[in-house]
């Protein structure tokens, strides 16, 4: 699919430099969870089963105020998909989760490509090769440059390795910007991924692997993401994109429920715009209202 952008219009990386502050999207599973996923579903097989509802959540999202937009994308590579019985249509999948979401994007917006982790480590910890799982992001990163994205977001990852293998397979292979996040856990001794890397290593990693915007999502609500993003902000010169969860889960009448509501967050993402933070935007339990009410804090349109 070509580009339906003008070359002309400026990119997000000239955005960014030019000092503006951009506004990404929420969730995507709580969307299609929202609209008909099962539990223990296969998010990205929506994207060929269900493309109304994929068009229609690019499309909310945007009309919220998001200036970027992420696919329905986050598990596919061979590796999520095989769990579902569809390692084969890797390719498919994602160039019509970037065709979806480009065919709603106005003018001057952007898509970029969901990447998350394989859920697999690779040798000695676990059992794929550094090629295997690079070969892995290679086809899905690819099939997100054909259907039209603009980056992609290597996203909630927790160890350097794996991050490395898909910021370098995007940046050998594709022409997109390419944005990297971590994801931590608050303990006794501060904040750190599953594998033990901590806000200020993830940044200087990410930023030495390739990518051009660095930063966190999931995990955390805003007051513990507005933490990490200082501490990032002292440890690098670099963009940086935040994306934060509604809250921590919690369960109420057999249902997931986030605690923060659209409000509560949009007061509280002036700080991350404060601190630095150059992406802003939501992970787990956020919607396009969150979305809204954030563009409404920072004073633009929706």
């Amino acid at each position: 699919m070509a580009n339906k952008f003008e070359s002309d219009y400026p990119t997000v990386l000239d955005r960014l430099r030019f000092g503006e502050v951009l506004l990404s999207d929420g969730a995507t599973g709580t969307f299609l969870q929202q609209n008909g996923l099962e539990p223990g579903g296969d998010p990205e097989e929506f994207n060929a089963t269900k493309p109304d509802v994929v068009r229609r959540m690019a499309r909310e999202y945007f009309d919220a105020g998001s200036d970027l937009v992420l696919t329905n994308s986050f598990g596919g590579t061979k590796f999520r998909q095989g769990h579902y019985g569809h390692g084969e249509r890797i390719s498919e999948f994602n160039r019509l989760a970037a065709e979806h979401a480009c065919s709603q994007a106005p003018m001057g917006c952007f898509v970029f490509g969901s990447v998350g982790p394989t859920g697999e480590f690779v040798e000695p910890l676990g059992n794929i090769s550094e090629l295997d799982m690079y070969d892995a992001f290679k086809t899905q990163i690819t099939a997100l440059e054909e259907g039209g994205a603009h980056g992609v977001v290597v996203e909630t990852m927790t160890a350097m390795e794996e991050a490395t293998l898909a910021i370098q397979a995007a940046k050998e292979n594709t022409k997109l910007t390419v944005a990297a996040t971590m994801t931590f856990d608050k303990g006794p001794r501060g904040y750190f991924t599953m594998m033990g890397i901590t806000p200020e290593k993830a940044v200087i990693g990410l930023s030495e692997a390739g990518a051009d915007i660095v930063g966190t999502n999931c995990g955390n609500g805003i007051d513990n993401m507005v933490e990490i993003a200082k501490m990032m902000r002292a440890s690098t010169d670099k963009p940086l994109l935040v994306h934060s969860n509604a809250g921590i889960p919690g369960m109420e009448n057999g249902k997931i429920i986030y605690p923060e509501s659209p409000e509560f967050m949009a007061e509280r993402f002036l700080k991350l715009r404060d601190v630095g933070v150059n992406i802003i935007g939501g992970c787990c339990g956020t919607g396009p209202e969150h979305i809204r009410a954030i563009s409404t804090a920072l004073e633009r349109k929706g």
